[in-house]
């Protein structure tokens, strides 16, 4: 079991949805997105930030979610995408698809990080480090991670030379190194790139 305390609800008996989303920081691969509601019963010793949890407590955390939440969804926005509204907006877009996809409409919207657009008129509160502190903002970040480290995973079968498999599209040495030999994939944020590129030569 994971040591820590996870907030169940922001406001007992309402149905709330939390969010959150992954790969903002890459290079290369679609940002994703989760939404997902939690019954009361669910077994909240599974859950923490996924970035605090191995990856096999985040395997069996997401089965847990998937197979118990009421209602859980993901989404993505594709890199050409990020580069065209940018990857805050993207982010805020994978975020409202995956609260359309959710069989259940919310009362709350519980969203980690500062920065969030309306959704419908379905009010909603933003929390730095929330993937921490609620349990539904933590449900969605084990699943967007997992989710989006599953896809990378199989894209890295088609371009091993990026080293997806490990680095996930992050920007480590490795995969700044891959771009220079070998250019950039369709797969690639081209914005992101350039930056990181003239980071490099200063």
């Amino acid at each position: 079991m994971i040591s820590h305390q996870l907030a169940k609800w922001y406001i007992e008996n309402q149905v709330e949805a939390g969010c959150d989303e992954a790969g903002r920081g890459c290079l290369a691969g679609p940002v994703f997105a989760a939404a997902v509601i939690l019954p009361n019963d669910f077994p909240f010793e599974f859950l923490d930030d996924s970035k605090k949890l191995s990856r096999k407590q985040r395997e069996v955390a997401r089965k847990e979610i998937e197979s118990k939440a009421m209602a859980w969804c993901v989404e993505q926005v594709e890199a050409d995408e990020i580069d065209e509204i940018n990857i805050l907006n993207a982010s805020i877009l994978a975020m409202h698809k995956a609260l359309t996809g959710l069989a259940i409409r919310p009362d709350f919207i519980l969203v980690d990080g500062n920065r969030f657009k309306i959704y419908h008129d379905i009010p909603h509160l933003c929390m730095i480090k929330g993937d921490g502190r609620f349990a539904s903002i933590a449900a969605a970040s084990i699943l967007a991670k997992t989710h989006r480290d599953d896809f990378m995973l199989r894209l890295s079968a088609e371009f091993p030379d990026y080293a997806w498999n490990k680095n996930k599209g992050y920007p480590t040495q490795e995969h700044i190194r891959a771009i220079d030999k070998y250019g950039q994939t369709e797969w690639h944020r081209k914005t992101f790139v350039v930056k990181k590129q003239l980071s490099l030569d200063f």
